[in-house]
Formats: structure tokens, C-alpha cells, sequence
């Protein structure tokens, strides 16, 4: 286990309506489980209760900066001088390198409706990432470079939920990549929430993305 005791971690539900984070520290590791103790909230300071079962995000910082995210999930308590909440380790090779620099964009093919003055059309992505997706354009449109689009996205997650990201985008340019015509779109107005869902579903298309390369 490459992770080290003492390190902070940043957890995240990964079903919530709200951008909720709670920070934690490692405690004690064993075999496929980490031990943190009692999280709290970043905005509140208040403790956070988990329930077993609950999914969530992990993200960590080691001493070179580096910035590192992983999936778990609450497995139970332990009681102890220290009061601790086991969390399931996927193993190091899981481990995803988070880029610090830009937002991660993953290649995904998403539904997307992109409305410019009154029309809408009905589009699938080529990528996708927070701050941005590059949009496959199947026909003519009336929008151009640095227009102001309205965008609706539903984006699936691997519980099966959909969730719908509303946002407005301008439009950074329409280029050709062989035959296909493309507009790259810089999101414009999305709100925290918004883009933590966004956040959420690259990370998951990630993970899955290098399980499929690894089969």
C-alpha cells in the first residue's frame, strides 16, 4: 500500500444533490482498508457521520504535490482510544494521477441538447471535462466562434442514477478533425454543484477507461 499513515484525505460523496467535501486523516491501514478518523466538513467544521455502505470519492495530496483520487466505500467503525471509520483500499494500481494543471478530460460519447438562439440540437459529445466537452457537429448550425450557447447534458453514473447539467458555454472554435466537424465549448456558468457532477462522472469514466485498456 503506497498510501502513508498520517496522509489527509478529501472525501466526497458520490451521490449527493449538494458539493459536499470532508476532510480526514489516516489512522491505521490493513490488507484492503484504511482507517480515518471521524471526518469533518470543509464548510461547517461539524464531525460527519457515515453510514456503512456509502460510495465516495477520495482525493489526496502526497508530499511532492502530486494529487492522487480513488474510489471507496464505507465498510464500518472501529472503536479505539481513536474512533476510526474503515474505508475499502482498491489496491495501488487503481489509483488514478490526478492533472492539476487543466481539468481531466476524458473521450466519452454523451447526449448533449445545445441551444443558440431558439434552435436546438441535438448533438453526442467527443470529450468531455469541468471545464468544457468538444461536440460532434452532425449538421449545419448557426452558431460560431465566440457565440454563447445553452447546453443540457445528462450524464450517467455507475448506480445507474442520471443526472442533468444545465449550463450556458461560448463557443472557442469549429474545426475539422478528418471528416468530422467539431465545436470545442468552454463552460461558462456552471455552478459548484454542476461541476462536481461533471467532476465525478470523468473520474468514473477514467477508472473505467484504464480497467478496459488493462482487459
Amino acid at each position: 500500500m503506497n498510501i502513508k499513515l498520517g496522509t489527509v484525505l478529501t472525501l466526497e460523496p458520490t451521490v449527493s444533490e449538494n458539493a459536499e467535501k470532508y476532510r480526514c486523516k489516516i489512522v491505521d491501514s490493513y490488507d484492503h482498508a484504511i482507517y480515518v478518523d471521524y471526518p469533518v466538513d470543509t464548510i461547517t467544521g461539524r464531525t460527519v457521520f457515515l453510514m456503512d455502505g456509502t460510495q465516495l470519492r477520495v482525493s489526496y495530496t502526497e508530499e511532492s504535490k502530486a494529487a492522487f483520487a480513488f474510489q471507496t466505500e464505507v465498510l464500518g467503525k472501529r472503536k479505539g482510544q481513536i474512533p476510526m471509520i474503515k474505508l475499502s483500499y482498491p489496491g495501488d494500481s487503481e489509483i488514478i494521477k490526478i492533472q492539476r494543471r487543466d481539468f481531466v478530460r476524458v473521450v466519452a460519447t454523451l447526449d448533449i441538447s445545445v441551444q443558440f438562439e431558439g434552435e436546438k440540437y441535438p448533438f453526442v459529445t467527443d470529450d468531455i471535462s469541468a471545464g468544457g466537452t468538444a461536440v460532434v457537429l452532425n449538421r449545419a448550425v448557426k452558431f460560431k466562434a465566440d457565440d454563447e450557447v445553452s447546453l443540457l447534458i445528462p450524464l450517467p453514473f455507475n448506480n445507474g442514477d442520471i443526472k442533468y447539467v444545465s449550463t450556458t458555454a461560448q463557443v472557442i472554435r469549429i474545426w475539422q478533425r478528418d471528416a468530422i466537424t467539431l465545436a470545442s465549448l468552454q463552460f461558462s456558468d456552471t455552478d459548484e454543484v454542476d461541476k462536481q457532477l461533471i467532476v465525478r462522472y470523468c473520474f468514473e469514466r477514467q477508472v473505467w477507461l484504464r480497467k478496459k485498456s488493462k482487459d
